[in-house]
């Protein structure tokens, strides 16, 4: 028997999204929307002199799966370069299709049940997507 899409600890996780408020100026941010189902997020960072993220702010308009994924992106993205973000993005889409291991990402394999529905695998994305490009973004306008 496969695992319900919408399990209790995917709910939770869309119910808890850290961070859910955009910055008030942030050095990058980036909005993404998924043409599927309309779903939508964007990301804000501020990152420090070593072009870590250091701070984080969300508005997320999406279905419990892009929920919960922007819970875990959430969670874990104070600290992280851009390169890690984008490693992070291009190992959670080559999982998504069937072409990688599991993200090296806490927690992402709450989304296994997923894989088989690839309608849903952009919205799961858009978090990670967002983050990646509001961090390079804030990356370089802080070396400008």
């Amino acid at each position: 028997m496969n695992a319900p899409l919408y399990n209790t600890e995917i709910l939770r996780l869309a119910a808890t999204i850290p961070h859910h408020e955009r910055l008030a100026d942030p050095m990058g941010s980036a909005e993404k929307r998924s043409p599927v189902c309309g779903s939508r997020v964007t990301v804000d960072v501020n990152v420090d002199d070593a072009g870590r993220v250091s701070e984080v702010g969300l508005l997320v308009r999406a279905c419990a799966l892009g929920q919960a994924s922007s819970s875990l992106l959430a969670s874990g993205v104070i600290g992280r370069t851009p390169e890690e973000l984008a490693a992070a993005r291009d190992a959670l889409t080559a999982w998504l299709a069937g072409e990688g291991p599991l993200p090296d990402w806490p927690r992402f394999e709450l989304f296994t049940p997923a894989l088989p529905h690839s309608a849903r695998h952009a919205s799961i994305r858009l978090a990670f997507e967002a983050a990646a490009e509001a961090a390079e973004a804030a990356r370089a306008r802080r070396a400008a």
